[in-house]
């Protein structure tokens, strides 16, 4: 009983302290220009970065306040102070009343485009904390927000995680006004919209929603805005937040949604009737409804020829097969089906393992765990020692491991093999999510043998049979089938030929050789 008062008082406490905080930020400015300055410098704590200019003009008292490193200075020197201190009109100035003089200033000595007439202490803090500077006139209840943005940002680059042999080598960088002029050039469309959110109680970023009327389908669209105005967080810092919060199912292995850092990449998933999500601070674009299909195309898919571009991607779907049931296969036939291996083959292996003091399961676990260690310390170490690292460690670790007895030689043969196949999946994130899933096969190999492997199998189609991306099926176009949609899945077609835009996705706008466009 004690604990439970003990709960309700301390929840209480926190409630208050929310709503007292809430309170403070949502209270209307005084006209008093003395107290409004002391406000901020209490709200944020005085700062060393707080910038407040105090100066007069005529007998009237004002104010600007910016926080250094946020701001444009040149700006505000040149097009709010230089005006503001050289005023020719200075008898009708000393004439206007306070908040006429106001409108006098907004409307025609400050020369800056973003300007917005707010009276709130909230609507201040926030442009104040998002790089703008605050105009504050004594006697008046109301501010001017001057949008003087201005910070070190990284220039664009070659993305990391999705490098191409043939393609655009520009990337998404972490300004979000930056990573939307970047799809407006590749889409010069305008039926492109931008809705913009804001998200976590703290942090308040700007996120956006890019879409094209007219070929997404409205009930998508309005899913997402659904789910992103239902997060309740104190801060985002990435997009892998916002892929967690509103994803279909937080317990299935696989992304429902893909992430990329290619502004090409993002462009042709909207003209399919997709929808990319951009959150202000970070490079990695969301991009939904995903399907198991599309996680094994890549742009350079479409850069090069057709014959090409089938070769590279029948060569990911064996990737992904190596990487999944290769050692659980391994593991299986050396364990419970010796009769299906090819007898010199059978000798072969049976030579190598003479002398190995554990089962074909520890020792695949064991050489498949120190890989995945190997490849997590590669990618934390500098770069220009990672890969040595990696390539070193794996040499001299297996061929001591073998040397020692511990595994065999074709042991390591299978672990390399399936680490190299892993690489070649487009996708990071996939790429995770199938090397999780070995570790399953493999548990099932070790003790049903290939009747486990099958059972497997067949449960990871079930859960990826059920498992929806915003009311899409993963599993499009294979379940339900799309025989349409196939011609750009496991084929990889001539691109005259891809006229259509995915089924499954139910487009408003099915034909994608339609060059007259909707305008919505």
């Amino acid at each position: 009983m004690a604990r439970r008062l003990f709960k309700n008082k301390k929840k209480n406490q926190k409630e208050q302290a929310i709503h007292k905080n809430n309170e403070n930020f949502s209270r209307n400015l005084k006209k008093d220009l003395s107290e409004n300055l002391n406000d901020i410098r209490t709200m944020l704590d005085s700062p060393n970065d707080l910038v407040i200019r105090e100066f007069h003009i005529n007998e009237h008292a004002c104010a600007i306040v910016y926080i250094e490193g946020l701001s444009d200075t040149t700006t505000i020197e040149e097009n709010v102070l230089k005006n503001l201190e050289v005023i020719e009109r200075k008898d009708q100035l000393a004439e206007e009343e306070n908040s006429n003089l106001l409108a006098l200033i907004h409307e025609e000595l400050i020369s800056i485009t973003g300007i917005q007439n707010v009276d709130t202490m909230d609507e201040l803090s926030l442009s104040l904390l998002s790089g703008g500077s605050v105009f504050l006139l004594d006697g008046v209840d109301r501010v001017l927000l001057l949008d003087t943005k201005k910070w070190e940002s990284r220039s664009i680059e070659e993305p990391v995680s999705e490098s191409l042999i043939r393609g655009p080598r520009e990337g998404f960088v972490e300004n979000l006004r930056t990573n939307m002029v970047m799809i407006r050039r590749q889409l010069r469309d305008p039926n492109l919209h931008f809705k913009t959110h804001e998200i976590g109680r703290r942090s308040k970023k700007k996120l956006v929603v890019a879409y094209i009327s007219g070929i997404i389908h409205p009930d998508i669209l309005k899913e997402v805005n659904r789910r992103l105005e239902a997060i309740d967080t104190d801060d985002a810092p990435e997009s892998g937040f916002i892929e967690q919060w509103i994803e279909d199912s937080f317990l299935s292995p696989f992304p429902q949604i893909e992430n990329s850092e290619r502004p090409d990449k993002a462009a042709s998933a909207l003209t399919q009737g997709k929808f990319a999500i951009i959150l202000d601070g970070t490079p990695f674009v969301l991009i939904a409804p995903a399907t198991i299909g599309g996680t094994f195309q890549s742009p350079e898919d479409y850069y090069e020829r057709w014959l090409i571009g089938t070769l590279l991607r029948g060569l990911r779907y064996l990737a992904a097969f190596l990487t999944m049931f290769l050692p659980a296969l391994y593991i299986a036939l050396v364990s419970y089906h010796q009769g299906m291996i090819p007898s010199q083959l059978a000798f072969s292996i049976a030579a190598t393992r003479q002398g190995v003091p554990f089962p074909a399961f520890i020792e695949a676990l064991l050489m498949a765990t120190t890989m995945e260690l190997l490849r997590e310390a590669g990618a934390r170490l500098p770069k220009t020692i990672g890969q040595t690292i990696g390539i070193v460690g794996g040499l001299v670790i297996g061929e001591a491991a073998v040397s020692a007895g511990i595994v065999s030689p074709v042991m390591v043969i299978v672990v390399a093999l399936t680490a190299v196949a892993s690489f070649t999946i487009p996708q990071y994130s996939v790429a995770i999510s199938f090397r999780l899933i070995r570790f399953g096969f493999m548990l099932a190999a070790a003790f049903l043998g290939l009747y486990g492997i099958i059972l497997a199998y067949i449960m990871v189609n079930i859960h990826i049979v059920n498992l929806k991306s915003f009311g899409v099926p993963y599993s499009a176009p294979f379940a339900p089938t799309f025989f349409k949609d196939w011609n750009d899945l496991l084929l990889r077609v001539p691109v005259p030929m891809l006229n259509r835009r995915p089924k499954y996705l139910q487009p408003e706008d099915n034909k994608a050789g339609d060059r007259e466009g909707k305008q919505v």
